[in-house]
């Protein structure tokens, strides 16, 4: 499979979105859509799509610089992998790996030497996703809220 990683531009914004919605079912197609226009516009972050030989986008990647605190890390700007997803019948042949180096790739440029991200707790397969391309499980957390 020859898949190429594209800087994820206004040209990729419709494929991306019904990506997204694909990843994260609970916002449309439409509402994702107005989140890459307002992605595309904002400086620190970035994305990248996976297209495939017979040129269709299979998978996208989302990264952002962030200046907080990430759980884990010691410098900042951290490159911070927001969000990654690859069809599950292109999985396994290298399109997140890539994604990931172009991620990097853009993240170093931006004078980062920390690279993180996070997952649910129960969503194992994203954790050996992640240690797969060479993340290290730094901490667990659990979030707790209260209605004032």
């Amino acid at each position: 499979m020859g898949v190429r990683i594209e800087k994820a531009g206004s040209e990729y914004w419709d494929a991306w979105a019904r990506l997204r919605a694909e990843l994260w079912p609970d916002g449309s197609v439409e509402h994702h859509r107005s989140e890459l226009e307002r992605l595309g516009s904002a400086e620190g972050s970035i994305g990248f799509v996976a297209i495939d030989a017979a040129d269709h986008a299979i998978g996208f990647a989302e990264a952002a610089l962030r200046h907080d605190y990430v759980n884990g890390c010691e410098t900042s700007p951290v490159l911070f992998l927001e969000g990654i997803y690859v069809r599950r019948e292109s999985r396994g042949q290298g399109a997140a790996q890539a994604l990931c180096e172009a991620v990097a790739v853009w993240g170093r440029a931006a004078g980062c030497t920390e690279f993180a991200s996070d997952a649910l707790i129960d969503n194992l397969e994203s954790h050996t996703f992640h240690v797969a391309l060479g993340f290290v499980e730094t901490e667990r957390v659990v979030y707790f809220r209260k209605s004032l």
